[in-house]
């Protein structure tokens, strides 16, 4: 008769299974359309890092790395040396344990921490048989059970007013899409309102707008606009002011009935007092200037204690990253729709981007984060890469 295993052999082979025992890396340029434009500028590509983190069990995780083009505090060979030396430090380790050992974000180094703890999370979540949404959501306190999430909204990504197509505005609206997103800020604010008054007439029934002005304008212009904004399906306007305070968001917010969101003017306020204070109505959230989808779903839960809703945005990430952060907003489980409908300005990508139906993105099928890297994916073994200083 065979002997029955013992309960702690069990585990030690299962914990043994789940060590991460190799890791590599993949470096990709990915072509957009059309350019892209920030509050730090326009940009043309995206550059970045896909890891991999490989167990003993078989299962693979992978991360995005793609620093926030325009910044200066992260350059793309600061983060590449961090996410090696970051990846080379959990090489031994259990997933869970070295989500603890990778530590907080350095200030100058959020998106290599992002990958590797994307990657790590993905692996953690493998192991547990949920998908990454519900993983976050089952591992933060007061989320004891969790339903697993098929589908979250998301916004039409437009672009600039000034360069918009009425057929791009019925394209998305036959889409399926509620809300169309547009770059506002570009050029005088009387030719853009005359703009939105040309793209509201166009809107059925339902359909609204979410502006973002990328920081373009002086509080008075902002309420100028505003004004001439209050009678049109508006839902959001992010980033108006170019010298943002607590003081002057709480005015500009008491004077109209649209949200006013922060997204990069965060770091510039006191996080303590832009929650405390209600200042604005929104917080756009970003997984890579977060340093990680931990951090950002915590951040999430305290504007939402707050009394602020979160929409969760991509900076045109790859197919990994944006899978990732739709995991997110997903696991934050608002209605809102999110900025997370960008895959389809890159030429290229590094592998299949999530569906996107009637406006809503299809969560992959799958446990963990679902991402698998398409075809002509090479990855290097990152013990080949010289250390990081």
């Amino acid at each position: 008769m065979r002997r029955p295993v013992a309960a702690s052999a069990v585990a030690e082979r299962f914990f043994q299974a789940m060590k991460i025992t190799s890791a590599a890396v993949h470096h990709y340029r990915l072509p957009l359309r059309a350019s892209w434009q920030t509050a730090a500028g326009g940009f043309s590509e995206r550059e970045g890092w896909l890891l991999r983190l490989d167990s003993a069990s078989g299962a693979s995780g992978y991360g995005d790395c793609a620093p926030l083009p325009g910044g200066a505090a992260e350059t793309l060979a600061a983060a590449a040396s961090r996410l090696c030396a970051q990846a080379r430090r959990v090489l031994g380790m259990q997933a869970s344990d070295a989500l603890q050992a990778i530590g907080p974000a350095p200030g100058d180094a959020p998106a290599a921490r992002l990958g590797v703890e994307m990657a790590l999370l993905d692996l953690a979540a493998q192991a547990a048989g949920l998908s990454l949404a519900t993983y976050l959501r089952t591992t933060q306190q007061g989320f004891e059970t969790a339903t697993a999430v098929a589908a979250v909204a998301v916004n039409a990504a437009l672009g600039s007013i000034d360069r918009l197509a009425d057929e791009s505005v019925r394209s998305a609206c036959n889409a399926g899409f509620g809300v169309l997103k547009l770059k506002v800020g570009v050029a005088s604010i009387d030719h853009e309102i005359e703009h939105l008054r040309r793209v509201t007439a166009l809107l059925p029934p339902g359909i609204q707008l979410r502006l973002d002005a990328n920081r373009a304008w002086s509080s008075t212009a902002a309420e100028r606009f505003l004004r001439h904004c209050a009678d049109m399906p508006i839902e959001m306007l992010e980033e108006p002011l170019a010298e943002p305070s607590l003081e002057r968001l709480l005015s500009l917010q008491a004077q109209t009935k649209i949200a006013i969101a922060i997204d990069e003017s965060a770091e510039l306020l006191d996080a303590e007092h832009l929650l405390g204070r209600s200042a604005v109505r929104r917080l756009v959230i970003k997984p890579t200037r977060c340093g990680g989808l931990l951090p950002a779903f915590r951040l999430a839960q305290r504007a939402l204690a707050a009394g602020l809703d979160c929409v969760v945005t991509s900076s045109v990430e790859s197919a990994c990253g944006v899978t990732a952060a739709a995991h997110l907003a997903a696991a934050i489980g608002n209605q809102l729709a999110h900025g997370l409908a960008t895959s389809q300005w890159l030429a290229a990508d590094t592998g299949a981007p999530p569906l996107i139906v009637n406006g809503h993105l299809l969560l992959p099928l799958a446990t963990g984060l679902g991402f698998k890297p398409g075809k002509g994916i090479a990855f290097s073994p990152i013990a080949d890469r010289p250390a990081a200083e």
